[in-house]
């Protein structure tokens, strides 16, 4: 059984005055927003629409 390692993009800060840094990490055939502040997005196929949600979130008030 083989076991694949995660691969993320580096800390994107937020446009909201920079409270927030968002990664996306991919877990086998999807992809995951998270951010500093522990909001998780939905698992996604395409790594960006999970950028997307990265985005939206942090462009939330």
């Amino acid at each position: 059984m083989a076991v694949e390692a995660a691969q993320q993009d580096g800390p994107e800060p937020a446009r909201s005055g920079g409270q927030h840094l968002t990664t996306t990490s991919e877990q086998g055939r999807f992809c995951v927003a998270r951010c500093s502040c522990g909001w998780r997005g939905p698992a996604r196929r395409a790594r960006s629409q999970a950028r997307t949600d990265a985005e939206g979130h942090a462009a939330a008030p």
